[in-house]
């Protein structure tokens, strides 16, 4: 039996409640993201410009109930997959399609939508903004909702405390330490209850204690939600139910944690080359939407 059908049964599937007929809530077929580089010349002349194909021919399925952790060392299309997972860019060739929804073939705004309903974010660089409390932060997507301030003020200082920062709910990001900011981040990405939590190296500036809260966390999530998460950490990657581990965009293998985690490479502070947050974001928020600049006031 080869390593790829070796893969840790889902904990629904463990637990005896799974469904054989269960749909991926995300699926991934011959998906291919290429970017142009290069182009400008000095003084305005035409320079040469090459095509850099981050994610080459991916095909995978993410369910419900489902932990996935995606290894790889830098530049081999880790942050590029979870973008296109989550559907903040979309891909030159092949389908993803998201909760039913073929990701490629909605626009821009239905797709912020989709995401700002079922899904949720944690950045590699936080994107938190800077006028806003750590609560005011984690309540954002729920001011894109609609929900009244009082229901987002409680579901915001809820998940704080969850991550371990329920004195620091009135604090903005310059008076949080990186590990804090990070935190504030996975909160935020928690709020809307998403179907699917895509996280890119989301322990990397945390402590060991700070990092195994979030982790444990993510495992509760994935009881009953997707969950893929992009690491160095070889400790994070052993918490999923499976690997899925790339190589220059491409899947190497996908097999049981245990056998790949311990080669992972540690390299907390590098990033991938691929990590494009600006050009796939279009400037927007945390999910993709529109962020505001308003008062806290305004947010929670």
């Amino acid at each position: 039996m080869s390593n790829a059908e070796r893969l840790h049964r889902s904990r629904r599937e463990r637990s005896g409640t799974a469904d054989a007929d269960d749909e991926a809530l995300v699926r991934c077929r011959g998906l291919t993201r290429r970017f142009r580089r290069g182009g400008g010349g000095l003084l305005g002349r035409s320079g040469s410009s090459t095509t850099v194909t981050a994610v080459d021919g991916v095909s995978m399925d993410v369910a419900p109930g489902e932990f996935v952790g995606v290894a790889g060392p830098s530049g081999s299309g880790k942050s590029t997959l979870l973008h296109l997972l989550a559907g903040l860019d979309v891909p030159t060739s092949g389908t993803v399609t998201l909760a039913g929804a073929d990701t490629g073939s909605l626009s821009e705004r239905e797709r912020a939508r989709l995401r700002l309903d079922r899904v949720g974010i944690v950045f590699q660089r936080f994107r938190l903004l800077p006028a806003l409390s750590a609560r005011a932060n984690v309540a954002v997507p729920l001011v894109e909702r609609g929900v009244p301030k009082a229901a987002r003020r409680e579901r915001a200082t809820e998940l704080l405390e969850r991550v371990g920062l329920g004195d620091r709910t009135t604090h903005r990001p310059g008076e949080l330490s990186g590990g804090e900011r990070q935190r504030v981040a996975v909160a935020r990405a928690l709020v809307n209850d998403p179907d699917l939590l895509v996280a890119d190296e989301p322990t990397g500036e945390l402590d060991t204690a700070a990092g195994e809260r979030v982790l444990a966390l993510f495992e509760e999530l994935a009881s009953d939600r997707a969950v893929v998460l992009a690491s160095h950490d070889s400790q994070a990657l052993s918490r999923a139910d499976r690997l899925v581990h790339l190589r220059d965009g491409r899947v190497v293998d996908g097999e049981d944690p245990a056998d790949r985690a311990g080669d992972v490479v540690a390299d907390r502070n590098g990033t991938d080359a691929d990590d494009r947050d600006a050009n796939v974001s279009g400037g927007r928020g945390t999910n993709g939407v529109a962020g505001r600049n308003g008062s806290d006031e305004d947010a929670a």
